[in-house]
């Protein structure tokens, strides 16, 4: 009997995740009515998730900065950088948008201003927290704790 209530249990449980998971990815109510009644709920499950990232690029990146650090990073970027969003904290694509065009004037950015932290926009900010924050690591392209470190101090500094 227990047995069969946790396979009822662990059923359920993964057709509730793959609807949520196929809803947050956009498909409609029959295909997912669909989805939760295949017998491969099993598969439902692992693989939405991942498409669900996919689909949904993380919107915030504050790269380990508090709220209030991230506002006064977003004061000098709405001051000098053509940062036009509410000063809220969140680092999001529009900040790094503003973030990129300083870093492409001073600091050998050059991608596209489109607000994606990638490599080269980490590098950029590498190259200028080097020069006046105290990063010491590689300008690899990682945001690691190094990066991180300095980035805060950049953000106390302002």
């Amino acid at each position: 009997m227990r047995a069969m209530t946790r396979t009822a249990l662990g059923t359920t449980t993964a057709a509730a995740i793959a609807v949520g998971c196929l809803t947050t990815a956009g498909v409609t109510t029959a295909s997912v009515a669909h989805a939760a009644s295949a017998p491969a709920a099993k598969a439902a499950v692992t693989h939405p998730a991942a498409h669900v990232e996919a689909a949904a690029p993380r919107a915030v990146a504050n790269l380990g900065l508090t709220a209030a650090e991230a506002k006064k990073v977003q004061r000098v970027l709405k001051a000098r950088w053509g940062y036009t969003g509410a000063v809220d904290g969140r680092l999001g694509t529009n900040s790094w948008k503003a973030m990129q065009r300083f870093l492409k004037k001073h600091y050998s950015y050059s991608g596209p201003i489109d607000g994606i932290v990638g490599s080269g926009t980490i590098k950029g900010l590498q190259r200028y927290l080097k020069r006046y924050h105290g990063y010491k690591g590689a300008v690899d392209g990682i945001a690691g704790s190094g990066t991180r470190a300095a980035f805060k101090r950049l953000a106390h500094s302002l």
